[in-house]
């Protein structure tokens, strides 16, 4: 299996201490879960930057924050978008400002959503994807964070959307992160959320656990600072 460097040299590390893989799985699906405030988001703004970084196209949907604050979260640890943006690197879906009535324009490498209608974000989806595929046909897509989808939607609407949304983007080529909370949905709908995924990657404060398919399963100590994880 091809990989990726996650942006996180410790966890392409990790990883590969298996013997198993070279480092972070290309063209699959990893869900980041564990309680609040674990570092979920830092991890997938940090696979994110790093694709930009090397010209590698993001699809990014920031549900936790709006537009604004996700560029702000990213400065404080020094990662701009800016330019990214202007190189049509980076598309990012907002679909929580609306909910805020704010007064934001839609632009080539940015659309508002509705993060209680699936439907209309499935289609913002599919202009995002188009877009960055334009770019090159392997790009990085991250879901910041699936916890407020399931707080504004049935569960198993948010199964159903996930299910399609792994599947288009996969077949287009790309590499999926989605951050979850743990404890938001009913431990059987955790369930499924951990089965569609191909790795997970679990952080508790102290520890990050991955874990690829059924038996790849390495585990290490990680800290919060002001560059990220590790």
């Amino acid at each position: 299996m091809s990989t990726y460097e996650s942006g996180i040299p410790e966890l392409d590390q990790l990883i590969s201490s298996t013997g198993k893989l070279d480092g972070f799985p290309k063209n699959t699906t990893t869900l980041v879960y564990g309680p609040p405030k674990v570092g979920k988001t830092i991890l997938s703004y940090q696979f994110a930057y790093h694709g930009l970084s090397i010209k590698e196209p993001c699809l990014y949907i920031t549900a936790d924050d709006g537009m604004k604050q996700f560029q702000q979260n990213m400065m404080n640890f020094g990662w701009f978008l800016q330019s990214s943006m202007d190189e049509n690197l980076l598309y990012v879906i907002d679909p929580i400002s609306a909910l805020s009535g704010a007064q934001i324009e839609n632009t080539n490498t940015y659309t508002l959503s509705k993060i209680n209608d699936p439907t209309d974000f499935m289609v913002k989806v599919g202009l995002g994807t188009r877009f960055v595929f334009k770019k090159s046909n392997e790009f990085r897509s991250v879901i910041d964070s699936l916890t407020t989808f399931f707080t504004f939607n049935p569960e198993a609407m948010v199964i159903r959307f996930l299910k399609t949304y792994l599947r288009r983007l996969t077949e287009a080529g790309a590499t999926v992160v989605v951050n979850y909370t743990e404890g938001v949905a009913s431990a059987n709908t955790e369930k499924v959320l951990k089965s569609i995924v191909d790795n997970k990657i679990m952080l508790d404060g102290n520890y990050l656990t991955f874990k690829s398919g059924s038996d790849l399963i390495v585990t290490a100590e990680y800290e919060i600072t002001d560059k990220g994880l590790f």
